[in-house]
């Protein structure tokens, strides 16, 4: 007799082998209908199997449903597949390459003799549909390495063969098959195509064949498939919410910035986006001096020497910029941590001047590939809001454990409310030992857990010298930007020669916290700018007020307001221009201005102001001082 263990706590027996098809029957007729898979197995060992599979002995088992994280995994994997299945139906000489799983969706690769077009998509989607209501079963096979190899190529599907001829020789893989169509493939999958219902094609891209810019380009389909048809809806309209909040068409629209080919992967600021900058940057230096640290400044260009002692320049070599002078090797900081170690070390430190923390608006480059530059939000040239703390190894829990609600706070003031915690342990290369790493991943661990955040752990994600809290926000869509993060570090301080004086008069290494809380001033501010899709909260808002007058009689007492609130610390500007009322509010609504002042005769008189907020909100007329009051707390309770 088999025994099968189910998620309740239940056992099942049979007489003999079973597969988890005819498992999913015995339990119930609703279930053997829903069954997308199988996970055999608990937590991280679990394993994830088509229905198909043969149980041959006693065995932990999960049916796998759409309701299951796992099944909108299977059916995306699945939805690849149809795709390459309904290409190759209506273009039979494309050849199909690899067609992963992504984050929402999934996409297949494939080489054709021309692009396809935005009716090749249409014409290939609806070929998925068809194929979908065959409700065709999809069935396993295993052939030897060689004779997949050669059926392949028999195929015409040269890409494939290639894949399979890089596996070890005398190994066996398994192949998929549905309809006319077969792939190469791990598995799992549905168990038939009639599984496959909400799903839609997105766009078509160039890609390398595997990812190397020497080889040929393809052309990679993008799709999503859901579980359900609302899901599928929500996520096309929050795609569509996503294309009216992009950061690069709003800061061309508001004036913001733009991006040029004369620099790539730099940003062009313009009056009124750099406004938003500075406001960022001095909200986060207020956050320095009233947290104990001490702003600092370093260079750009660094000896290669100092890069060759830290281990960046045998790890991180390829994404830093170089330069020569007078026969020596430079580089541009990609972070800047050296710089401040070689500040730490100026003078004689003592245990009483730590924590000694450094924050640093510090510029980094860093050489990414083209085809990563996306508008503001990855760029080759940014600004990070930096810092680093000296401590002793007592002090790292405390220091954590503050930083976590400094991060908390922030993130709060710019309108973030939902943070996600992730702990980044050590990876396989890594410097130090392994009694270092268990202190500095304790540490930041304990820490969380004493700033009652829930976390998980992403094992082997850590920097090669220590390991980190990853801090993840969530936006009004949904989305998630990993922005902050703390990050333990025993190793680069001693590496650079950097010592304190203990209380026993010995010398000793302090411990090393990087930490960053918006991360990159450029992402944060295109994150910022999707968040709010560009209408910015009145304390980062470019132009925060508009005076409007209705005719040319009120222009001096608009001037006189103008100035007023310029007094006040208010980014004011007056529109005396000789156009329809109507006219002016439209086209300051448009550039998202959070209150649109509006100046006739009667406001004149009375020294007051007819107040428009944005939204199309009108709070009737008021004395100006007591818009400046409304005004002044909005700014302060950053409203």
């Amino acid at each position: 007799m088999i025994k099968i263990s189910l998620p309740d706590g239940s056992q099942r027996e049979y007489p003999g082998p079973v597969t988890v098809a005819e498992v999913a029957a015995s339990i119930g007729p609703g279930l053997a209908k829903a069954a997308l898979g199988g996970r055999i197995g608990h937590g991280a060992e679990a394993k994830l199997v088509d229905t198909s599979h043969r149980l041959e002995g006693d065995a932990a088992l999960a049916i796998v449903t759409d309701k299951d994280p796992d099944g909108l995994e299977l059916i995306r994997h699945s939805t690849a597949h149809l795709l390459a299945y309904a290409v190759k139906e209506l273009f039979p000489d494309a050849q199909v390459t690899i067609g992963p799983v992504i984050d929402n969706g999934f996409y297949y690769d494939f080489a054709y003799k021309r692009p396809f077009t935005p009716d090749d998509l249409v014409a290939i989607e609806k070929k998925m549909a068809e194929l979908a209501k065959k409700d065709e079963k999809v069935e396993r096979r295993v052939l030897p390495r060689d004779e997949a190899v050669n059926y392949f190529k028999g195929l015409g599907e040269h890409y494939k063969a290639e894949i399979i001829g890089s596996i070890p020789a005398g190994q066996e893989v398994s192949l998929y098959r549905e309809g006319g169509f077969e792939d190469l493939c791990r598995g799992p999958h549905v168990p038939s195509t009639g599984k496959l219902k909400h799903f839609k094609l997105m766009k078509v891209a160039g890609a390398y064949w595997r990812g190397d810019h020497r080889n040929e380009m393809l052309q990679r389909i993008y799709g999503t498939a859901w579980a359900t048809k609302d899901e599928l809806q929500q996520y096309l309209t929050m795609l569509e919410e996503a294309e009216k909040r992009d950061h690069r068409r709003l800061g061309k629209e508001l004036d913001l910035f733009h991006l040029d080919e004369h620099s790539p992967g730099t940003v062009f600021w313009h009056p009124k986006g750099w406004t938003v900058w500075q406001e960022v940057e001095q909200y986060m230096r207020r956050v320095y001096r009233d947290n104990g640290y001490l702003e600092v400044k370093g260079p750009q260009i660094l000896d290669k020497t100092l890069w060759e002692k830290t281990g960046h320049w045998q790890k991180y070599r390829e994404n830093m910029f170089t330069t020569e002078s007078e026969k020596r090797d430079y580089a541009l900081k990609p972070m800047n941590c050296p710089g401040h170690i070689l500040i730490f070390k100026q003078g004689i430190k003592s245990y009483r001047d730590l924590p000694l923390r450094f924050g640093e608006f510090g510029q980094c480059h860093r050489n990414e590939p083209t085809g990563g530059l996306h508008g503001i939000m990855r760029v080759r040239g940014f600004t990070q809001d930096d810092g680093h703390i000296f401590c002793t190894e007592e002090m790292i829990l405390d220091e954590c454990v503050a930083y976590t609600a400094l991060l908390q706070k922030v993130y709060a003031d710019f309108g973030f409310t939902q943070i996600l915690y992730k702990v980044a342990t050590r990876p396989e290369a890594r410097i130090g030992s392994d009694d270092s790493w268990d202190k500095a991943e304790h540490a930041l661990m304990e820490s969380l857990r004493r700033s009652g955040c829930e976390f998980v752990i992403a094992p082997g994600d850590g920097a090669f010298y220590g390991p980190k809290i990853e801090y993840t926000l969530k936006d009004a869509l949904g989305r998630e930007w990993q922005c902050g993060t703390m990050q333990v570090d025993f190793f680069m301080a001693e590496r650079l020669g950097a010592e304190y004086v203990a209380e026993s008069g010995e010398r000793r290494t302090p411990v090393m916290l990087h930490r960053a809380i918006v991360g990159s001033l450029e992402r944060f501010i295109g994150i910022l700018i999707e968040q709010h899709a560009g209408a910015l909260p009145v304390w980062l808002a470019p132009t925060q007020v508009v005076v409007s007058s209705i005719t040319d009689a009120q222009a001096e007492y608009v001037q006189d307001v103008v100035k007023t609130l310029k007094k006040q610390g208010v980014r004011a500007e007056a529109d005396l221009r000789n156009e329809k009322i109507t006219y002016k509010i439209r086209e300051h609504s448009m550039q998202k201005v959070p209150y649109i002042l509006v100046v006739g005769d009667k406001e004149k008189a009375s020294g007051a102001v007819a107040v428009r907020a944005r939204g199309n909100q009108d709070l009737g007329v008021m004395p100006l001082a007591d818009f400046q009051a409304k005004l002044a707390s909005d700014i302060a309770t950053k409203v």
